[in-house]
């Protein structure tokens, strides 16, 4: 299933978004459409031509162009700030019409309509204010004729019939002055040119501050270096980035980007890669070692060759990712497009009945005045942009926070679900500890030393291929221990491993082997022990006979694992550790990193149960695993959280993937979640009661109590006001510092 992106023009409103997607969704062949209002684009899952999703837009009244690449990212950008300063330009032509208008008329400086010097007047700022209409606000007229000829209607709707009306009431007003009487003989021109003025004002400041929200996805991009140094032929060569080859050996000098996914295959160096992981400190690379695009060679220099290019690297990866979080919706932005989809049309109606009231039951002398100013004003203060935008510009900044912090989420329901988790099951090896067994303590028996201890022990295993195996030989090669000749080497199944050593019979095994092979433990039974209960694997070592100490090998704790886990308990969540691992070993490890309760010896197949054993009693799970033998459990959760490798991001099963590999991650995604649920909240709050409260304001409530009615010219100040208002309040989130 393929997906394709496309830059939309001429959407505006909420109804907007929904006709649009409608549009799209009716296409044969498409699987999901989803439109951002506040990045004016939609992506579309689904196999179908990109011409017949542009016929379909168009057909719907609206433009539409596809998005194929960073260049075309360049484009709608440069596209985005050149209708910026046409926005800005078309206000400051409105308002040098519209706002001496309004001070001479407060000044009482304006002549009169009942004579001809004065119509003379009018009429000559009726000419100028129409061309204010169709050069400052002629989009809003066709994006209106376009939703009209669609059957619809949007916020373009609203402004055109709201302006058009107040430029048609007063010309019909000069033209027939004795319609009315002289006391509401008022043309409504500065009404007209200052609402323009402040819309396309509102909107430009709107646009400006919503280029904001993208900023991750421009960082990201932005980390893809143009150029890289490839080696043909024996000579080195700066090619674009877009030519580089699979299997090409590329140069990297210091402080240079890496251009593309890669091996090391020559000089070892350090490597930036918190742009990645999140993780501040340099990681060390050499010969064999992975390197990523997008990350930062510190010191050395060093050859690697291409493995993945173009839109397979993590940094593409990474960046389709996190764009097709920011354009889905979770479950509360659907309903407020719901919700905004029917609110055009209702305004249209309540605007209609004020005018009628104030027709009807207004003041005789002043009624018709009256009736289409209310009736202007309800249109006007109603447009529900902010309502909109207050959903996807909050998620956009959300999902492009966490990404900063190495955190990628799938798509927004699970940013809305995560802060909503009471529950956190993490499975043990390579979550909770390293992943990879290591020797932790070595104890003597008698006058044995640790380095002899080492010397047997590692060479007995030397022919085993067990982890545990493989642990002690690299500390042995770690402390430049010499390993002697291994002989008849035999592998006890459940027990250890046995073999004739230097022509000693020496033994390598557990409490039972030792048993069975009548080896005399009794003076160091006491520290295995003690190890056991400290989350360490203890093995016996035996030479010719007798006990000569004890080698520890453990899976190692996570140095940051006890403190991430304390701030998710802080979080209020209750933490379970889910393992494979034996009892014993289990509940050491979460005695130290203080976790609440333990299922220990759950086969994989069986974790799946586990979660949605929590599940039917009531609990909202978060599932943190490898995203391998952990993915029936990671599918199963309410959100599954993957521990990623630093380059492994496409783990399907799960919900959210933690680039780094800490569980300090699991506490910034609930920290984001519940900061961007919120804000979604308060943009939502914000925007309801505005126009809650504001629509019958303006239909003139308050005039038969306090002899108040609302300005148009006030309306339209806020109603561009309140779009801005969410895009500011959603930028907050920008300044989120996700781990204390």
């Amino acid at each position: 299933m393929n997906t394709t992106r496309l830059s939309l023009t001429g959407i505006t409103c909420a109804g907007c978004v929904s006709r649009v997607e409608t549009a799209l969704n009716n296409v044969e062949g498409v699987v999901l459409a989803s439109v951002n209002l506040a990045e004016r684009t939609a992506s579309v899952d689904g196999d179908v031509r990109a011409d017949d999703l542009i016929k379909a837009v168009v057909g719907a009244g609206y433009g539409a162009a596809v998005l194929r690449g960073l260049d075309d990212e360049s484009e709608k950008e440069a596209a985005e700030m050149a209708h910026y300063r046409t926005l800005l330009r078309k206000a400051l032509i409105a308002a040098v019409v519209g706002v001496p208008l309004f001070v001479f008329g407060m000044a009482g400086l304006l002549p009169e309509l009942g004579n001809t010097s004065g119509r003379i007047f009018w009429l000559a700022t009726g000419l100028a204010t129409l061309g204010i209409l169709v050069y400052s606000g002629g989009h809003f007229f066709t994006g209106a004729w376009k939703s009209a000829r669609n059957h619809s209607a949007n916020m373009d709707t609203l402004i055109a019939l709201g302006t058009g009306t107040a430029w048609l009431f007063s010309m019909a007003i000069i033209a027939w002055p004795e319609w009315v009487p002289v006391s509401a003989q008022h043309a409504y021109f500065e009404a007209a040119a200052i609402i323009i003025a402040l819309i396309n004002f509102g909107a430009a400041l709107e646009m400006r501050a919503r280029g904001k929200t993208s900023e991750a996805i421009k960082r990201l991009i932005g980390l893809q270096p143009k150029t890289a140094r490839v080696i043909r032929n024996g000579a080195e060569m700066d090619i674009a980035i877009a030519d580089v080859g699979l299997e090409e050996t590329i140069r990297v000098r210091p402080g240079e980007r890496i251009a593309v996914d890669g091996v090391i295959i020559e000089g070892h160096s350090t490597v930036d890669e918190s742009m990645l992981t999140g993780e501040p400190v340099p990681v060390q690379k050499q010969q064999g070692d992975e390197v990523v695009a997008g990350t930062i060679n510190k010191l050395g220099s060093f050859l690697f060759q291409a493995r993945r290019i173009g839109k397979d690297t993590v940094l593409s990866q990474i960046i389709e990712m996190v764009r097709v979080a920011q354009s889905s919706k979770p479950a509360i932005g659907r309903l407020a497009d719901k919700v905004a989809s029917v609110f055009v049309p209702t305004v249209m109606i309540i605007a209609v009945v004020t005018f009628l009231a104030w027709f009807n039951f207004g003041p005789a002398e002043q009624g018709v005045t009256l009736a289409v100013v209310t009736a202007m004003t309800v249109l006007i203060i109603a447009c529900p942009c902010a309502l909109g935008l207050a959903t996807p510009i909050s998620i956009m900044v959300g999902v492009g926070k966490a990404a900063e912090f190495g955190i990628l989420i799938r798509n927004g329901d699970a940013l809305q679900q995560t802060g909503r988790l009471d529950t956190i099951i993490l499975d043990k090896t390579g979550t909770v500890t390293e992943g990879k067994p290591s020797v932790t303590e070595i104890i003597p028996a008698g006058d044995w030393s640790e380095e002899e201890i080492l010397r047997w022990g590692a060479s007995v295993e030397q022919g085993s291929e067990h982890p545990l195996a493989e642990a002690i030989v690299d500390t042995a090669g770690d402390r430049q221990v010499s390993l002697l000749k291994t002989e008849r080497f035999a592998a006890v199944a459940g027990r250890g491993v046995e073999a004739t050593v230097d022509g000693k019979q020496v033994i390598l095994g557990n409490h039972k082997l030792m048993r069975e092979r009548n080896i005399d433990i009794s003076s160091i039974v006491d520290a295995a022990t003690a190890l056991t209960h400290k989350a360490q694997t203890p093995m016996f070592v035996a030479v010719a006979g007798d006990a000569v100490g004890i080698i520890s090998v453990a899976d190692a704790i996570k140095e940051d694992s006890k403190e991430a886990i304390q701030r998710l308990h802080d979080l209020g969540l209750r933490v379970v550790l889910l393992t494979g691992d034996n009892e014993a070993t289990a509940k050491a490890v979460a005695r130290q990193v203080g976790i609440d309760q333990v299922f220990a010896e759950v086969l994989p197949k069986d974790k799946a149960e586990m979660v949605a054993s929590l599940q039917q009693q009531g609990k909202l799970v978060g599932m943190v695993g490898d995203g391998i033998n952990d993915a029936p459990a990671l599918a199963r959760a309410d959100v599954g959280f993957a521990i990623g490798t630093g380059t492994d991001v496409a783990i399907e099963s799960a919900d959210v993937t933690l680039m780094g590999g800490s569980l300090h991650g699991v506490s910034d995604t609930i920290r984001i979640s519940r900061m961007t649920v919120r804000n979604i909240k308060q943009n939502l709050f914000g925007a309801f009661i505005y126009n809650t409260l504001g629509i019958p304001v303006a239909a003139g409530v308050l005039f038969p109590f306090i002899g108040i009615l609302l300005n148009p010219m006030i309306a339209g100040g806020a109603m561009a006001m309140s779009s801005l208002t969410v895009v500011s309040n959603a930028n907050r989130l920008r300044f989120l510092k996700a781990r204390s």
